[in-house]
């Protein structure tokens, strides 16, 4: 299983501090054999928003393998694009496990796979479902700025929403990297 990053348009850091974080959570988990393939969309600017672009990626360096099942993870502006590659992916026959948007305000989702939007503030999360959530769903709270939740994912308190009874709520709050491990761990185990 693959992950797929797709940032968004900002500072090439704020990605590899997300990657690094991402890469502590799975390597400290049960999970760490099975997520040895994390990539990340390389695209600058205005390709992050290129569906076609971030396939092109995803067919390089998946070396075509369609069947090998894809968890994309994107952020913002990125996460126009890597909807739309999520879908075509799928057009060609390709495996999507699972879509998390963190923080893509305003970019309707829907599919035909699991989807979850993670949002930096309540109005933000409240906002976007109306465009398209998933069954389990992330807010921070108190509210952070924009690039926080994606720069430090750990530190970032917040609320699960839309409990599925296909995971046991934890009791409390937890931590946006909290929240993506769980939906990482349920996803690894489909």
């Amino acid at each position: 299983m693959s992950i797929i990053i797709c940032p968004g348009i900002h500072d090439p850091d704020l990605t590899e501090s997300f990657k690094s974080g991402l890469l502590d959570l799975v390597s400290d988990s049960a999970i760490a054999p099975n997520y040895a393939n994390i990539l990340i969309y390389p695209g600058k600017d205005f390709l992050v928003l290129s569906a076609f672009h971030i396939l092109q990626f995803l067919r390089v360096s998946l070396s075509y393998q369609l069947k090998s099942p894809i968890v994309f993870i994107s952020f913002s502006a990125g996460v126009v694009g890597a909807i739309g590659a999520a879908h075509l992916w799928q057009l060609l026959g390709g495996r999507v496990k699972a879509f998390i948007a963190i923080d893509g305000w305003g970019v309707p989702l829907q599919g035909n796979f699991p989807i979850h939007r993670m949002s930096h503030d309540y109005f933000t999360h409240w906002s976007s479902c109306l465009l398209g959530s998933g069954q389990n769903n992330f807010y921070a709270y108190p509210a952070v700025d924009h690039l926080s939740i994606w720069r430090s994912p750990q530190i970032v308190q917040g609320c699960w929403v839309d409990y599925s009874i296909e995971i046991i709520p934890p009791k409390g709050r937890l931590t946006a990297a909290e929240f993506l491990l769980m939906l990482l761990k349920r996803y690894e185990a489909n």
